[in-house]
């Protein structure tokens, strides 16, 4: 008799060097013995020094992929990260109605690690009212949550909760809002739902090899959703599967710049 595997689909762009992006997405989900399906907005000319170029398939293109991939393979959770522009944020935003799309992480990625912007500046009232209420769960760092906002970074555990619980008024099920941008000892993310905030907290780690942390993170939610966890259980299992990844990114040495986490760390 044969098993059917939980599927998560990330619905992103590809990073030609390996670490974030689509490429991060399918890494994570296999590390969570999830099937992982792609549907793709765009690709990237990027390395761990810097993205060069960026190519974008057609919102129609767009269409067919989510069309070819929801009937067939049934996501049981859905990671949704760079889409460039509003177009495309809209072309997803009909595609997920159109196919009932259930447990949605959005991680509203808006800047390389490398500084480079990867969303478009009308693209982000697109993210605000086409796809922010059709999510489950919203991950923004502090950065994307202030331009979210149109408002400067919260400086502070309340400030951050303050903006969470804005950003909740926006339609979605949930906010994480991750702290690792901030100038502590910690990286604390803060977990807003309708009737409470968790804190989620870890020591930060020295290293440079970071790249992609974000399209982690949010991907193994995803795979726990995928899974049947509840999204607390998801989010908190993710944390530390996040930090663990980070802390064993320095035993590859992969790239001349900001490397990838690790993560098949509990493997090899």
């Amino acid at each position: 008799m044969r098993t059917r595997l939980p599927v998560a689909v990330s619905i992103a762009t590809s990073d030609s060097g390996g670490g974030a992006g689509i490429q991060a997405d399918l890494l994570t989900f296999a590390a969570h013995r999830v099937y992982g399906a792609t549907i793709l907005a765009a690709g990237t000319a990027q390395n761990t020094r810097a993205v060069t170029g960026i190519e974008t398939f057609s919102p129609r293109f767009l269409a067919r992929q989510i069309d070819a991939v929801f009937p067939d393979l049934k996501p049981d959770a859905v990671k949704i990260g760079m889409l460039f522009d509003a177009p495309r944020i809209r072309a997803v935003a009909r595609g997920l109605k159109r196919h009932g799309a259930k447990n949605v992480v959005l991680d509203p990625v808006m800047v390389a690690t490398s500084g480079a912007r990867l969303l478009e500046a009308d693209a982000v009232n697109a993210l605000r009212v086409r796809l922010i209420p059709q999510a489950a769960l919203l991950t923004p760092n502090l950065p994307e949550a202030a331009a979210l906002l149109d408002e400067p970074p919260a400086g502070s555990v309340a400030a951050i909760e303050d903006q969470g619980r804005r950003l909740l008024a926006l339609g979605c099920g949930a906010v994480l809002i991750k702290g690792g941008h901030a100038q502590s000892a910690h990286a604390v993310d803060l977990l807003v739902t309708p009737s409470a905030t968790a804190r989620l907290t870890a020591e930060k780690i020295d290293t440079v090899n970071t790249h992609g942390t974000g399209c982690t993170l949010s991907a193994a939610i995803a795979a726990g959703l995928a899974k049947g966890q509840r999204l607390s259980e998801a989010v908190a299992d993710a944390k530390v599967y996040v930090t663990d990844a980070i802390a064993a990114a320095d035993e590859l040495k992969i790239g001349q710049g900001a490397g990838p986490t690790h993560h098949f760390h509990a493997w090899w």
